[in-house]
């Protein structure tokens, strides 16, 4: 009776609202949605140099570098992702000697005022990478993120917990891991943040590429990095999760965060499983 019952009330609530999926960037978010400048450097720059200018943006604003040309369009993208992949390939200083043009992603998604929450994501989706860039009033580019997909989930109205999100494997790793063991494991799954088994401390991207920059003076030492036990590094505490609150109490908490990842019983959320709870009937538009 008590399942019938919960029934009804989901069938009224999705009969009565409008999904969020299905209305515009620019009508969703008239005030912001252009709101992150995008953070560009030209292809001739080297990786070093490129490092230096990524690390304060990873996760916190944009996550990625846009590429231009000689005429300052937009030719490629260089995110964390593409860090890694390098040094896994070269865990050496001259990594960081090339141009950042032979290491850059040359897709980019472009996306309007008038593209859909729905059309945004399931482009990113296809893509695997949650960024796009869209014009802006001053005749540059702004970026849209999975981050920024939080400031949609956190207005939206939904009937939606946190347990009602889709689980998915929590990937870990331990004390006695080699930096080279966690990035293939990035790489393999496709994800930027790894927990340490037992406990809410995580590793990602950002912290290998800043521990590079700042403690390791890229790989100046000759030390072999891959090699290098996960100790020593400055891990982060994902936010936990006590109560099953509602999927837009959760955003609004990831929204505040610098670097939003949360743990609720068995499993990790990070903004983009914020951004697939959007494409659900059970996320609403307020009347």
């Amino acid at each position: 009776m008590a399942d019938n019952q919960t029934r009804l009330k989901t069938l009224e609530f999705i009969e009565s609202s409008h999904m969020i999926a299905d209305r515009m960037i620019r009508d969703i978010l008239p005030m912001s949605f252009t709101a992150i400048p995008c953070v560009s450097i030209q292809r001739q720059a080297r990786i070093e140099e490129s490092i230096g200018l990524l690390i304060p943006y990873l996760e916190s604003m944009a996550d990625s570098l846009i590429v231009t040309d000689d005429n300052n369009n937009p030719i490629g993208i260089v995110g964390g992702r593409e860090i890694i992949e390098k040094i896994l390939a070269n865990p050496s200083q001259s990594a960081f000697e090339g141009e950042i043009e032979k290491i850059m992603s040359p897709t980019i998604t472009k996306i309007s005022g008038t593209s859909t929450i729905r059309n945004i994501i399931q482009e990113w989706q296809n893509t695997g990478r949650a960024f796009s860039i869209l014009p802006n009033s001053i005749g540059g580019f702004s970026v849209i993120s999975a981050r920024k997909m939080l400031e949609v989930g956190k207005i939206s109205m939904t009937d939606m917990r946190i347990s009602d999100l889709p689980k998915k494997n929590i990937l870990s790793f331990g004390n006695d891991s080699t930096i080279g063991e966690i990035i293939n494991t990035m790489l393999k799954n496709k994800t930027r943040k790894l927990l340490l088994e037992n406990t809410n401390q995580f590793i990602s991207d950002r912290i290998i590429i800043e521990k590079i920059a700042s403690d390791l003076n890229y790989l100046r030492n000759g030390r072999n990095f891959l090699k290098m036990p996960v100790v020593g590094f400055g891990l982060e505490y994902a936010k936990v999760m006590t109560k099953d609150i509602m999927v837009n109490e959760l955003a609004s908490i990831m929204f505040g965060m610098q670097h939003p990842y949360a743990v609720f019983r068995d499993q990790v959320i990070s903004p983009w499983d914020i951004c697939l709870a959007l494409l659900s009937e059970r996320m609403q538009e307020y009347d």
